[in-house]
């Protein structure tokens, strides 16, 4: 079943075109990563998908509706993100009671331990929290609701590292345990990208790649061996990054090789070996014009 459905959808604040032409299906129990640098738009899908805002041209369906003032889209999903705000008058006890009574799937025995277990206050409230605190306790709210539709936006802001380790073991456990459609935006791929089984990465406000884990790692490769080895081989390919350590070089390369390729590259003692997601991922969206320290020579040469 599709969960998510965008068609040629567009989104302009005034002059400024923050996504254009995206098209994507969601399907129903995945795990997926909206993933792509501070500004590209994640946020904004978000909140289209959640019936937050409109779109400025094409269609957004969430469970086959227009998830902009449709109560059900409201009644089976959730946004988590640092926007939340709760009223200065309920304690955090207060909170997770009216939970019980708004979310229909609220586990209320899982929301008490993990209330428990990150040492919160029953009668402390949210508009008092520190900002990791605050991240820490919207984030139960968003898991223990079970809700079909489960939106994380951005939800580490402010955890500290130990308690964001916490919360992405709490998360997968919980989805194990109760299957859903989770989708969990970040641009710090390297800490989550054990959790996901899909990706949409958004860059330059389009998709740059939707599809597994595994398969956007298959992108590319690492290229190891003797610089006099290495250089010669790749040097008709597309090399996304390149360290040289005196007489040892090694290159993430794009994954266009053939079985006779690595085999006579083997032979002359260059290594091959597979990439994180993350080292995908940032070839994927590299800077085509240079790096930092193209910065720096071209200034220095000035």
């Amino acid at each position: 079943m599709k969960v998510v459905e965008f068609k040629e959808v567009k989104k302009s604040y005034g002059s400024n075109t923050v996504l254009n032409n995206l098209t994507f299906t969601i399907n129903e129990g995945a795990l997926t990563g909206i993933i792509g640098r501070n500004g590209v738009g994640k946020s904004t899908i978000m909140k289209m998908i959640s019936g937050h805002t409109t779109v400025s041209a094409g269609s957004v369906k969430v469970f086959e509706e227009n998830p902009f003032n449709s109560l059900m889209v409201s009644a089976n999903s959730i946004l988590i993100d640092d926007t939340i705000s709760f009223s200065v008058k309920l304690t955090l006890a207060d909170i997770l009671n009216e939970a019980k009574r708004f979310y229909p799937n609220w586990d209320a025995h899982l929301a008490q331990r993990l209330f428990d277990y990150f040492s919160f206050n029953l009668k402390s409230h949210h508009h008092t929290l520190s900002k990791g605190k605050k991240s820490t306790f919207n984030a139960i709210i968003g898991i223990a609701a079970h809700c079909p539709l489960t939106i994380f936006d951005e939800p580490i802001n402010g955890m500290d590292a130990v308690v964001r380790k916490d919360f992405y073991r709490a998360l997968l456990k919980d989805y194990i345990a109760h299957p859903r459609t989770i989708l969990l935006s970040s641009h710090h791929l390297e800490e989550i990208e054990d959790l996901l089984e899909d990706i949409l990465l958004i860059h330059s406000g389009g998709i740059h790649f939707h599809g597994s884990t595994t398969d956007l790692q298959e992108m590319f490769i690492k290229v190891k061996g003797k610089e006099q080895s290495v250089l010669p081989s790749i040097a008709n390919r597309s090399v996304f990054s390149k360290q040289i350590n005196g007489s040892f070089c090694e290159t993430l390369v794009k994954n266009d090789f053939t079985l006779d390729d690595r085999r006579l590259m083997e032979a002359s003692g260059i290594q091959f070996s597979a990439v994180s997601a993350n080292d995908a991922y940032i070839a994927l969206t590299a800077n085509m014009k240079g790096g930092i320290d193209d910065v720096f020579s071209r200034t220095e040469s000035e």
